[in-house]
């Protein structure tokens, strides 16, 4: 299948922030306590450690984008997925890619919230959800992952 521009930059954002995400994941789960990351436990965090935080960064914002690289590129079909597509005329990839946006917004509201303050990354990464989003909803991108006709879905 040949890709698009627009598509291989969603695919490349996607990569980017789950690997990234993989990296920061793994790191807590190993250094639950911080010091890996030079982070220590915050007293307003209601986790006593980062072994939480970091099973959910590496499997919500890292397996998962991951793995919508390989569904984004071969459009496997998936009946589990398609039970949470809220877009059952797209392909259930391409939903996933919005719902990891949000996720991604709500990781980083959710750390503002906890922390009580703003650092720099956070603005970066919810600006890097919002583009997401925008590659993943231009019409081009849609095009290729909407469903021909019902007998597409599953």
């Amino acid at each position: 299948m040949k890709t698009t521009t627009a598509q291989n930059i969603l695919l490349i954002l996607l990569a980017f922030l789950g690997l990234g995400a993989l990296g920061g994941g793994l790191t807590f789960i190993l250094s639950p306590d911080g010091t890996l990351m030079g982070m220590p436990v915050s007293d307003q965090s209601p986790f006593r450690s980062f072994l939480v935080p970091g099973i959910i960064l590496f499997v919500v914002l890292g397996m998962v984008p991951v793995g919508l690289v390989f569904a984004l590129l071969k459009k496997p079909t998936f009946d589990g997925a398609e039970l949470l597509n809220f877009y059952p005329d797209m392909h259930w990839s391409w939903t996933y890619s919005l719902y990891v946006a949000f996720a991604l917004i709500s990781w980083i509201q959710v750390q503002m919230v906890i922390i009580q303050a703003v650092h720099w990354l956070h603005t970066f990464y919810m600006f890097y959800a919002v583009a997401i989003l925008f590659v993943a909803l231009l019409p081009a991108v849609r095009n290729l992952y909407q469903r021909k006709s019902a007998t597409d879905a599953v």
